[in-house]
């Protein structure tokens, strides 16, 4: 197999100049999407930059607890993104987004690393944290999605919610049905991806290593143990993310007392 091509960051920034095509699209559909975007890539460009430095340092001492120390701080980043994507408050959230999160992804990394992997070191920089990322990664997004339907029904449909409290039906119970839904719509994504995958797309794990130079068969491997472990850990962090976060924000009545964020926008 040939070596990884280098990309200059002449040639990187020369191609992010195609990033004026979904600026102008913003503006011409009023999409008010250009301040939070801009914000986005900046970001990611700077966490990219300082990451990329510090995983080398990290891949070079490899120690076990530093590792685990750094998948709980991607944890706790990622539940905060979530709640501020989905434009709900922080405080009654936090914590159960983060603990929904942390006791499904850690336990499948090391899972993944104990029983399938096996590097040595055990808990090796270069296999827990990329895989922690790609499991994080691919479920933020179904987070973000299952919140807004969940609290959205709670808006939508709230007359639907209190006629069931008033006729003796449990917070639990009412709210049964948001819940299915907000599951349900979350998880499409990933279903119709592992339809697809292999015939119409060739996911990210799986072309990554192609690129560096691994064999496709080996490829092929590595992605349907991650594309399994992700699935199983979307299911299992939205289970317990909605549940928690339901319980967090009903009162004694069985109300519920989140409500989303406006935010202001860049339209002009």
């Amino acid at each position: 197999m040939s070596e990884v091509v280098d990309i200059s960051w002449f040639q990187l920034l020369l191609f992010s100049s195609i990033l004026l095509i979904p600026v102008g699209l913003s503006y011409y559909l009023k999409l008010g999407i250009v301040k939070e975007a801009a914000v986005s890539i900046v970001r990611m460009t700077m966490q990219l930059a300082l990451v990329g430095v510090y995983l080398e340092y990290l891949f070079d001492l490899n120690s076990w607890w530093v590792n685990l120390i750094w998948l709980v701080v991607m944890i706790a980043i990622g539940a905060n993104s979530v709640i501020s994507k989905a434009k709900l408050p922080q405080r009654p959230l936090l914590a159960p987004i983060s603990l929904s999160l942390g006791i499904t992804a850690i336990p499948l990394v090391l899972l993944i690393c104990a029983l399938v992997i096996k590097p040595s070191p055990l808990f090796s920089a270069q296999y827990l944290i990329p895989i922690a990322g790609m499991l994080l990664g691919n479920c933020l997004s179904c987070n973000i999605v299952a919140l807004q339907n969940l609290f959205g029904a709670f808006e939508q449909r709230k007359s639907e919610y209190e006629g069931a409290l008033s006729l003796g039906a449990s917070p639990q119970y009412a709210s049964a049905p948001f819940i299915r839904s907000a599951i349900q719509k979350a998880i499409s994504p990933i279903m119709a991806s592992m339809a697809t995958t292999g015939i119409v797309t060739l996911p990210g794990m799986m072309t990554g290593q192609i690129l560096g130079g691994a064999s496709p068969m080996i490829a092929i491997k590595y992605q349907l143990m991650i594309m399994i472990a992700i699935f199983v850990m979307m299911i299992s962090s939205l289970t317990i993310a909605l549940h928690l976060s339901l319980k967090s924000s009903l009162n004694k009545e069985g109300r519920v007392t989140i409500r989303f964020i406006n935010k202001g926008s860049d339209t002009p």
